[in-house]
């Protein structure tokens, strides 16, 4: 009670407290809480769970992030409760430090960082928010710091922040205005540094380490998750000051993609606070060619993916500074869906009004149209037909004699609330699993109604995921390039995945009992979630949702039975 009413304004109502749910949009509460239980529940969008899980979902930290919070804020000691890796505590504490100092530096004087910054319109306050910092013009000033410290040069070397040549040691990051970058845990990981007035490169990042990997991070969404939630939808830009500019004026629900092209892993990232993205890059080539390539990744992940494409202004930043949160809103709202953004990039290429380019082009589209979903290109077809002046007949002819389209085999795996350590032991159906997969890849794709619970351990998801990634680009070799893309935890558990031994001729009667025992974890998961909402509802207020749940408690009852 006291964590959630710290944040949620409750009444009480029965036995139980009720308020406006945190974690989605409405006028009406319907977000429940237990004092007796110690739970919550919402009968809106279905969130559930005790103290650890709301403050790992308001908070966006992982497990051993709310537990962190929690003991710290109630004087618990948490001496041994985790498995740490203390390479990598040690590595977060030296970028905490390097953070600090870069902060510090741009407020004891006025400095170029400073007065760039200020120039371009940021506050104070913001400025603070995202703990911006400047990096002087010395060779070795945080160099010199960090040996007061007692930090050795080969983790500053490590992790980016220190250079050598020729014996001699300098400061990576020089003359710039610097952006740390932090995960969703609060960590620093690394850092963003952008020259002030000519050179190049214009934009420094840190160098990839054993924490910091640009595939996994987006930037701001340490600050901007929750609203993210709130507002059920992203904005994803493509620079450091895209993100500051719009988070100053009020368009909150924004991210970026840490200079580099969306990939695969950013994008799940995402789906775990919504699967609404606005993809508001720069308007040159460049930037719309990474549009491109963005919603394809975030249309594969199963995102609804559109483009917001600024009119005035080469970038999010300058178009909102110059016309304000209001106007970047409205062009929000003519953002442009993922079909409709790439028939009008094919059909950029040609003159539609000459008969060959005409056909040319229908033959880009047809690909294009092969990509999608049936009932999407249904659409399209239609709208296709209506373009070129060919009838629907002939790009259907088109469309069903050419369509190759492969399976996706990208895993729906929700991450769910669970108390699981990182370094917890991968359970023995997950390892099963895994090790009859790498025998026959055919098994890779699993049934859509148990991908969400197929794999509970992170180590688990992550192999998996990574097999279907390998099964879709083609590859064959999977055990090699796993070695390759898992981290020294995750590699760990592989080694276990292979040295297991499965009875040859008993392959798929084992594969069958695993898929048995995941959907009767799935249903388990579901008659619980469901007799904590009866527990919790109201029989005057609830009269119709209590049918309701009853009905589907028993139809999952009946099938665990089977």
């Amino acid at each position: 009670m006291d964590v959630v009413s710290r944040v949620v304004p409750l009444k009480k109502a029965g036995s139980n407290y009720k308020g406006i749910c945190p974690f989605h949009n409405e006028k009406t509460p319907s977000f429940i809480v237990s004092e007796t239980k110690q739970i919550f529940t919402c009968f809106g969008c279905g969130a559930t769970g005790n103290v650890i899980s709301f403050v790992m979902r308001y908070y966006n930290l992982d497990f051993k992030g709310a537990v962190e919070m929690l003991a710290k804020e109630y004087g618990i000691s948490l001496t041994g409760a985790f498995r740490g890796n203390k390479n990598k505590d040690e590595l977060y504490e030296i970028n905490r430090q390097a953070a600090r100092f870069f902060f510090k530096a741009m407020r004891e004087k006025v400095t170029p960082a400073y007065t760039y910054m200020k120039n371009r319109g940021i506050s104070e306050e913001t400025l603070n928010k995202f703990g911006i910092g400047y990096a002087d013009e010395s060779w070795d000033s945080l160099y010199q710091h960090m040996r007061s410290l007692g930090i050795s040069e080969d983790k500053l070397i490590e992790l980016g922040l220190l250079s050598k040549s020729k014996g001699r040691h300098y400061d990576k990051f020089r003359g710039r205005v610097i952006f740390p970058i932090l995960n969703t845990s609060g960590k620093v990981i690394g850092f963003g540094g952008r020259i002030i007035g000519e050179g190049e490169p214009k934009y420094l990042n840190s160098q990839e380490s054993s924490v910091f990997q640009k595939k996994y991070n987006l930037y701001g969404l340490n600050l901007t998750g929750n609203e993210v939630r709130k507002a059920d939808a992203i904005v994803l830009v493509e620079g450091y000051m895209d993100v500051v500019s719009l988070y100053q004026s009020g368009v909150r629900n924004v991210s970026a993609s840490l200079g580099t092209a969306l990939t695969e892993n950013q994008a799940r990232l995402l789906k775990r606070y919504t699967k609404n993205v606005i993809l508001s890059y720069d308007a040159d080539q460049a930037g719309q060619n990474a549009a491109l390539r963005g919603l394809d990744i975030l249309y594969k992940e199963g995102c609804r993916a559109r483009v917001l494409k600024v009119t005035d202004g080469k970038d999010p930043d300058e178009f909102v500074k110059k016309n304000g949160k209001a106007a970047f809103l409205a062009l929000m709202e003519y953002a442009v869906p993922y079909g409709d953004f790439k028939l009008n990039m094919a059909a950029g290429k040609y003159d539609l009004s000459d008969e060959q380019q005409r056909i040319d082009f229908l033959h880009d589209a047809v690909a294009i149209l092969q990509a999608m979903k049936p009932v999407e290109a249904d659409l399209y077809i239609k709208k296709l037909a209506r373009q070129t002046g060919i009838s629907e007949g002939a790009i259907r002819f088109e469309y069903s004699g050419n369509n190759s389209q492969e399976k996706n085999l990208t895993p729906h795996i929700e991450t769910a609330d669970s108390g699981e350590d990182e370094m917890a032991e991968m359970p023995l159906i997950e390892q099963d699993l895994l090790k009859l997969m790498l025998l026959d890849a055919g098994r890779i794709e699993l049934p859509e109604d148990i991908r969400a619970d197929a794999f509970s351990s992170q180590a688990g998801r992550a192999v998996y995921q990574e097999l279907c990634r390998l099964a879709q680009s083609g590859e064959t070799d999977y055990e090699a390039k796993l070695c390759d893309t898992l981290d020294e935890e995750q590699l760990k558990q592989l080694e276990k995945i292979r040295e297991k031994v499965i009875p040859v001729g008993k392959e798929s009667d084992i594969y069958r009992d695993c898929i048995a025992q995941v959907r009767r974890k799935g249903l388990k998961k579901q008659e619980a979630k469901i007799l904590t909402m009866l527990s919790m509802a109201d029989e005057d207020d609830n009269q119709e949702e209590i049918v309701k749940l009853t009905k589907q408690l028993m139809d999952i009852q009946k099938q665990i039975m089977v």
